[in-house]
């Protein structure tokens, strides 16, 4: 069963949540943080990409980027535009957009629950994005972003959260990118908290990593780092835990994740294309169901179709995006290798079917492909079997705001 852990908080002071909290750290390149960040000194980007408070030719992993985010954070907590609360909490969180809203429980959870696979992952990560953040989590000594976590909801933790939403008046209530918005309430009685932690340990088997595989590693990796050098740590410490938003997966929405390719389109591309799919032309390529796929090329949309016979009841290679790779990219254009195949790229549904377009008429990209998106119970039903998704095989938004909560792993106390 899940271990939840209530932390002393570190968070925005109530008039400037609005201010200080940004997009994560992974979703913007350094241009893009230092144009969000250079007229807005609360910015949570000082410190979660400080790279754009020096020079701009200095790599964003040079040891100076680490220092300084240590630096603005410790300026931050001295000019109280982040406050720390004096007692352990747990926070609810509520994102609002285009009118459906998901709430998630801010917490810590356990890394052993991570090691021992109650915490469980769909995705691999890479080295090089996890000696980041490592590198992070150790300048800042805190869990500087959370993880976004998701379990199969209980009724009696929701009738605790909705109950508290309704007795409470939220401490930030902002709108902000995209114009989600954002609500914050602090949980802060002792007596309900112990039992927010007893329910999940009763109730919930296992949690899932919806998004932040790489901030778990590393946190975890930071957490075990500390442990094996320090081995009279005990087991409620704080770097026992790292910082969490667990969210019902009722309440979570998957957009689509879309593929751009550059490759030649040969003349026998549609013959190879029919022997696993039927095709016909539409004008607008975004699928309507499941195994269906859009594909733009030549300023043409097609709506394919995946045949009978390539379709599969396995957790993975019954996926739409494994259809696609195993039977377009890997048989067709000889893309076996996502990760590092510069001849293909991904994009993120919330940008539309016009941004497909844009990259292909452009000249950049020869073709792109829409893709029905992956399900909420697909994504439990590849953790649960122990598998291993293929990678951008979700995008999940709203995304959570950076900056509004961080765990301080007190290692430097």
């Amino acid at each position: 069963m899940v271990k939840i852990h209530p932390f002393k908080g570190i968070r925005p002071t109530d008039t400037l949540s609005d201010k200080i909290a940004t997009l994560p750290y992974d979703v913007l390149n350094s241009a893009e943080a230092r144009e969000l960040g250079q007229d807005n000194p609360y910015s949570y980007l000082h410190i979660d990409k400080a790279e754009i408070d020096l020079p701009e030719d200095l790599s964003p992993y040079d040891d100076q980027v680490y220092a300084k985010a240590a630096e603005n954070l410790k300026a931050f907590l001295q000019k109280q535009w982040l406050i720390q609360e004096d007692t352990p909490a747990l926070y609810l969180y509520e994102l609002t957009m285009n009118g459906r809203a998901q709430t998630g429980l801010v917490t810590c959870t356990s890394i052993d629950d991570y090691t021992e696979g109650t915490i469980k992952k769909h995705e691999f990560t890479r080295p090089e994005k996890e000696v980041d953040r490592i590198r992070h989590i150790e300048a800042c000594d805190a869990n500087t972003s959370p993880i976004f976590l998701t379990y199969r909801s209980q009724n009696d933790i929701q009738q605790i959260m909705d109950t508290w939403k309704q007795k409470h008046a939220p401490v930030y209530d902002f709108i902000s990118f995209h114009e989600v918005a954002h609500k914050v309430w602090v949980i802060d009685d002792a007596a309900l908290i112990e039992k927010l932690v007893t329910t999940f340990a009763a109730e919930v088997p296992a949690l899932y990593i919806a998004d932040g595989h790489h901030r778990t590693e590393s946190a975890v990796k930071v957490g075990k780092k500390f442990k094996d050098a320090h081995p009279e740590t005990g087991t409620d410490e704080e770097v026992n835990f790292f910082l969490s938003v667990i969210f019902p997966k009722e309440e979570l929405e998957i957009l689509d994740y879309n593929r751009v390719v550059n490759v030649p389109i040969t003349d026998d591309f549609f013959e190879r294309l029919g022997k696993n799919f039927t095709f016909v032309k539409t004008t607008d390529g975004k699928p309507t169901q499941p195994k269906s796929f859009g594909l733009y090329l030549n300023k043409q949309w097609y709506e394919l179709t995946a045949k009978p016979h390539i379709l599969s009841d396995d957790p993975v290679d019954g996926l739409d995006v494994s259809l696609l790779q195993n039977h377009v990219f890997a048989e067709i254009f000889d893309i076996q290798d996502v990760r590092t195949d510069k001849r293909i790229d991904f994009v993120g549904g919330i940008r539309g079917m016009a941004e497909l377009e844009k990259l292909v008429d452009s000249g950049q990209w020869t073709a792109a492909f829409a893709v029905y998106p992956t399900t909420m119970d697909d994504l439990l039903n590849v953790a649960d079997a122990g598998k291993i998704m293929p990678p951008k095989s979700t995008w999940f938004e709203p995304k959570l705001l950076s900056g509004l909560f961080l765990h301080d792993l007190e290692t430097k106390s």
